[in-house]
């Protein structure tokens, strides 16, 4: 689905509304089953209280002589003990005589069909049936022996709907209340608790529209009490810290590559305008053009180097992997390096490994990054000074260090040094350049599998450390 036909609504909107449907299907579970449970337990309770109205009533039969004996106020007090126990009227209570003919029964004599249907056997002192005649007609049936002095004078037996046993008005109407009551709550608290997180949501997105405009100067207040927005608005603030640094370097460095093309345009405009005006003749008019040719070809480098940039950086130069001898190979490529230096003007000295390892490199690229690193460490040292190139093994990997004993990498540049176009203070006066070299040759060695980074500086020197895999 594409961005512009998404439908959006806001957040405290949507999550109140996500939040309000879980709170409701949840709430619907939690009836369900506490209403199952209400049931299961109105059922129990009443077949308790069915069984104490039976044996109350066994009890109530037994005469002084221990026989068995009906009077006038049995109903009355049967009656009474209905209330008490909360079993309504609808139901049937008869007692029978050891003949097994009803002598008594209330509120009415039961109807012959469930008389003919109890098959609770007569030798139990207590029994229990359910008793099903019909789609509508469902019954509970419980017995209660009458005895006195271990001699049996008959039974009681209630019967009872099962549309009263497990109905408790009471407690469904408590449940209902808790549950309405419940909902109420949490919706109240999801509104309250998503408005009080979308404000500093709210006011991110609005600092974010700000840094669309161009505005980098906020700073959003992180005293909140919930972490993750505490992490959000952080990152936000670190966000905004760095886009003003990379503001103000893109500034400056678009200051010096304009700097940087503009003086060697200037230079051969001005050489090749002296010839042209015969201010200078002759062997100097052949030195003007020389320079001029030299300052072109600086130029040419420079282009050069800004084109290779980016078609590296948009993933369009190849890399082309082959087996190479690791101390043969860094030994060629040190060496060709030194014929194009001043002689005498640095020395460079490479320790090989007793063995020389192979990896999987493309020997040009691997070439750039060493010259690059090369040039670096010569740019920063005075007449006379090291470089030592030395290595480090592991299992899978092949470690080259490149340590010069320069000064070293101010700490407020040793963050930098990778960033794209950036040059340190101390070269933008001594050395032309356009401040590729370091985040190409890190580009490059992360495109052959490896990566590039600064490992030490001091006062003492600077150590670059290129990784590369070894050939398995």
């Amino acid at each position: 689905m594409s961005t512009e036909n998404t439908k959006r609504q806001p957040l405290l909107r949507y999550w109140t509304t996500r939040y309000l449907l879980t709170l409701f299907i949840g709430l619907l579970l939690i009836g369900v089953l506490s209403t199952f449970w209400l049931r299961r337990n109105a059922v129990q309770r009443r077949l308790v209280s069915l069984k104490a109205l039976a044996a109350g009533t066994a009890e109530r039969v037994v005469g002084p002589g221990g026989n068995l004996r009906i009077d006038r106020n049995l109903t009355g007090e049967i009656g009474r003990n209905q209330r008490l126990l909360g079993l309504g009227t609808d139901l049937f209570l008869f007692i029978v005589n050891p003949e097994n003919r009803i002598v008594y029964s209330t509120p009415s004599r039961p109807p012959l069909a469930i008389l003919q249907s109890i098959t609770i056997p007569p030798y139990l002192e207590e029994g229990f049936q359910q008793l099903r005649s019909g789609p509508h007609s469902h019954f509970y049936i419980l017995k209660q022996t009458i005895k006195a002095k271990e001699r049996w004078l008959g039974a009681v037996y209630v019967i009872y709907p099962h549309r009263q046993i497990n109905t408790n008005p009471e407690e469904l109407d408590f449940l209902f209340f808790m549950l309405g009551s419940l909902a109420v709550l949490g919706w109240v608290v999801i509104y309250l608790l998503t408005r009080h997180l979308t404000r500093p949501i709210q006011k991110v997105a609005a600092a974010a529209r700000r840094i669309i405009g161009g505005d980098y100067r906020l700073t959003l207040d992180p005293n909140v009490r919930e972490t993750e927005l505490h992490e959000l608005i952080r990152a936000f603030n670190d966000m905004t810290a760095r886009l003003r640094q990379l503001e103000a370097l893109r500034t400056e460095l678009l200051a010096g590559v304009t700097h940087e093309l503009k003086t060697p345009v200037a230079a051969i405009s001005g050489l090749l305008q002296a010839v042209r005006d015969q201010v200078v003749t002759g062997t100097e008019a052949q030195e003007f053009l020389a320079i001029a040719a030299k300052e072109t070809t600086r130029l040419q480098r420079m282009i050069e180097d800004l084109l290779a940039f980016n078609a590296f950086a948009a993933g369009e130069l190849r890399v082309e992997k082959t087996l190479c001898p690791l101390n043969t190979l860094v030994q060629e490529i040190a060496d060709q390096w030194l014929l194009g230096q001043e002689e005498g003007r640095v020395k460079i000295k490479v320790q090989p490994r007793p063995e020389d390892p192979i990896i999987t490199t493309d020997p040009l690229r691997l070439r750039q990054i060493l010259y690059n690193l090369f040039n670096n460490a010569q740019q920063a040292l005075p007449a006379g000074g090291k470089i030592e190139v030395t290595f480090d093994e592991t299992k899978d990997e092949i470690r080259i260090n490149v340590r010069d004993n320069g000064p070293g990498i101010p700490p407020a540049e040793q963050g930098l040094i990778f960033e794209r176009f950036f040059r340190g203070g101390s070269k933008k006066d001594r050395v032309r350049g356009m401040g590729l070299g370091l985040p190409f040759s890190k580009m490059m060695a992360q495109a052959l599998g490896g990566d590039l980074d600064l490992t030490n500086t001091s006062a003492q020197g600077t150590t670059f450390t290129l990784t590369l895999k070894k050939h398995p």
